[in-house]
């Protein structure tokens, strides 16, 4: 696999009969929750999970998404998704980047980037990252200087 950006945090979702739609391809909807698993997943395992953002009254919420769907997946194909932080601002913003590979070939099926705004979750309005997002997340940071071999 060649991965856009070095150390990935890696998670694999196996595609299965509920996942595929009519063409016989693993749903685009699917990919779109797989990348948030994997997002979740990442985070959990930087230090903040759903329960600290919920104590916190605090979270990351994608205020814009961009998919770009490469090859499709079918059923029994398991999924190799990489994902990084590649911006923290220490304020507001965050921006997360996702590859996804087929892992019997090492094909590439999708590149991902979500752009994240800080939120109050009691009201939905932007508000300034708490200091243990800034601490936690802006470490984990990797530069995109290679993003993107398209």
């Amino acid at each position: 696999m060649q991965w856009d950006l070095p150390n990935p945090f890696i998670h694999k979702v196996r595609v299965g009969a509920e996942h595929v739609d009519g063409l016989h391809h693993a749903n685009n909807a699917e990919y779109v929750r797989w990348c948030e698993a994997a997002a979740w997943a990442h985070s959990a395992a930087l230090g903040l999970d759903v329960i600290n953002y919920q104590d916190l009254d605090r979270g990351m919420a994608i205020r814009h998404g961009q998919y770009d769907y490469i090859l499709a997946a079918k059923e029994g194909d398991e999924l190799v998704f990489g994902t990084w932080l590649t911006e923290v601002d220490g304020r507001l913003n965050m921006t997360r980047y996702f590859q996804v590979f087929r892992a019997a070939d090492g094909a590439l099926v999708l590149r991902a980037q979500w752009r994240l705004v800080c939120i109050e979750l009691s009201s939905g309005r932007p508000k300034r990252m708490p200091a243990i997002f800034k601490e936690i997340y802006s470490p984990a940071v990797t530069a995109p200087e290679a993003e993107n071999n398209e």
